[in-house]
């Protein structure tokens, strides 16, 4: 005879270290909104070489274009002339710019050719600049991310893989696809222009997941990054300044 067990839930006695008016079960309602956002997707697009034919811009141009057809709004940062981190103050034009696009967006692009094993230091010097809070907002918190590189020799991941590290830390939603272009010397045409390949359909893959999750979360990415822990700190801090007068 088969013995079925009543499911039980937790009460707040058996959650001794949760704060209980903190702890919040997700949201339905807050996770699929009724009226979903109608504009097109803000994608922003940073890439890590400065040299004339850059095969890291030329893949990001590319990606732009893709993510165009696809219904997004792209704007590409030009990282010549961008001080290195700490080189400048805040106030600087070229950090005020990309801290702006980096508002305006609701996803990036991250494409950095891989040198010595790693990102460009042009591409971490982009993203240094970008705080990870800016008084009450967090401008990269619940955005979407792409990677892609590209490579002077055999194909790699190296950086790919280092710039995923990096989209956690920023506290991205970095999607799974991702795009390693090797002997990219090999892959574009006089014009600039992609040759077809299946490198250039792995392309279109990550642009077309990445135009996907970034109307799949623009709209709930508050939700889906809201912490308890944070809540925890918030409520810890506000109950302080509330109560400096008894001090």
């Amino acid at each position: 005879m088969k013995c079925e067990h009543p499911v039980t839930h937790p009460t707040a006695a058996d959650l001794p270290n949760v704060d209980t008016a903190l702890f919040h079960p997700p949201s339905p309602d807050a996770l699929f909104p009724a009226t979903p956002s109608r504009h097109p997707p803000r994608i922003l697009l940073l890439y890590g070489s400065l040299r004339e034919r850059s095969y890291s811009r030329l893949l990001a141009e590319e990606a732009a274009r893709l993510l165009q057809a696809l219904g997004a709004e792209t704007r590409t940062f030009d990282p010549r002339d961008l001080p290195l981190p700490d080189g400048a103050p805040e106030s600087h034009p070229r950090v005020q710019e990309l801290r702006q696009l980096a508002a305006w967006s609701e996803g990036m692009v991250w494409c950095s050719p891989e040198r010595h094993g790693t990102m460009t230091g042009i591409l971490k010097a982009q993203i240094d600049w970008i705080p990870l809070s800016d008084g009450a907002v967090r401008p990269t918190q619940g955005k979407t991310l792409a990677l892609m590189q590209v490579s002077g020799g055999s194909q790699s991941f190296n950086a790919v893989n280092q710039m995923r590290v990096l989209g956690r830390w920023m506290r991205m939603l970095t999607i799974p696809n991702q795009s390693s272009v090797a002997k990219a010397f090999l892959e574009f045409d006089e014009a600039g222009r992609m040759k077809p390949s299946a490198y250039y359909d792995r392309v279109v893959d990550v642009a077309e997941e990445l135009v996907k999750f970034t109307l799949l979360t623009r709209d709930v990415s508050p939700h889906l990054v809201d912490r308890y822990s944070e809540r925890k700190e918030s409520a810890a801090a506000l109950s302080q300044r509330v109560n400096q007068h008894r001090i």
